[in-house]
């Protein structure tokens, strides 16, 4: 196994690591408490209070599926597999940096963690193999 596949791995690792993590805080202090006080009080249609949550969820399903094909990707697929993986995957990381970053204006770790699993995914799907 070369530096590449463990830099793919380790980025895989931490995208679903950090996806776990968000989703359960997501559900715990955003959507529970909305869910349970905002959306169910009558003001808000009923289709609305069931996709809120879905839409809070759905990032950290990307994430965690995104993770985990990185972690798999080098045992099962070629340059060019990881190459496109690591596109489709690396643009929803680098999303989710910038998105993080401008919108609590650098004040949560979370723009950090996909900054650094983006960086380890380019550093790993583009760098020339030897």
């Amino acid at each position: 196994m070369i530096w590449q596949d463990i830099a793919i791995i380790a980025a895989g690792f931490i995208g679903a690591s950090g996806a776990l993590i968000h989703s359960y805080l997501v559900r715990q202090k955003i959507t529970a408490p909305l869910a349970g006080k905002v959306l169910s009080n009558g003001d808000y249609p009923e289709a609305l209070a069931r996709l809120v949550p879905a839409l809070l969820d759905f990032s950290g399903f990307n994430w965690l599926i995104g993770g985990l094909a990185l972690m798999t990707a080098p045992f099962w697929l070629g340059e060019q597999g990881l190459t496109v993986l690591a596109l489709m995957v690396g643009s929803s990381y680098l999303y989710a940096a910038i998105g993080n970053c401008w919108g609590t204006r650098g004040r949560h770790p979370g723009w950090v963690i996909y900054a650094l699993a983006t960086a380890l995914l380019a550093a790993g799907a583009f760098a020339p193999r030897l």
